[in-house]
């Protein structure tokens, strides 16, 4: 015996959006509680949650008229924001394809004077042997650190401050 399984989110907005475009009409809430239950199959306890996100999301127009609330939907204003949305996504599409254009000739005009020649990979193999030398040199630098006579003032510096400190203490 299986359960029945209820309908997603999505179902259910996608219902009640159907609601709307059949009818064609302006409903208040009460009227949409009866509507999609008997209709759509929209379980009346989410009826109200389902609208108010079809709401937040601007597909379903809602106007407060003296102490009610109207709601409604036709189906040239999808036709509308869907149109809307596709000008926006192609404008966004052409942005990109002349940043993408730009890009390309800076790479273009970076490449100029990076040819591989004899004399440049023997160049990068000499700055790249530079840069391990001075790698292996800064680490030997580092062992003998404590004996720098620069961290040894330090050091004492910080001793006599220390001493003071126990001896204000005792």
């Amino acid at each position: 015996m299986s359960k029945k399984k209820g309908l997603s989110l999505e179902e259910k907005r996608t219902r009640m959006m159907e609601i709307f475009f059949e009818s064609k009409d302006v409903f208040q809430l009460k009227d949409i509680e009866k509507i999609a239950p008997k209709s759509k199959g929209i379980a009346p306890m989410t009826v109200k949650e389902v609208l108010q996100s079809l709401v937040d999301d601007n597909m379903v127009d809602c106007e407060r008229v003296g102490t009610s609330n109207y709601y409604w939907a036709f189906p040239s204003k999808a036709l509308h924001a869907r149109k809307h949305k596709l000008e926006e996504l192609q404008k966004q599409v052409s942005d990109a394809k002349q940043r993408k254009l730009s890009l390309e000739k800076a790479v273009e005009k970076a490449k100029v004077g990076r040819e591989d020649t004899k004399e440049r990979s023997s160049l990068l193999k000499e700055l790249q042997s530079l840069r391990d030398e001075r790698t292996q040199l800064q680490a030997e630098l580092e062992k003998y650190r404590e004996c720098d006579p620069d961290v040894i003032e330090e050091m004492r510096k910080s001793n006599v401050v220390a001493k003071e400190a126990v001896s204000r203490w005792t």
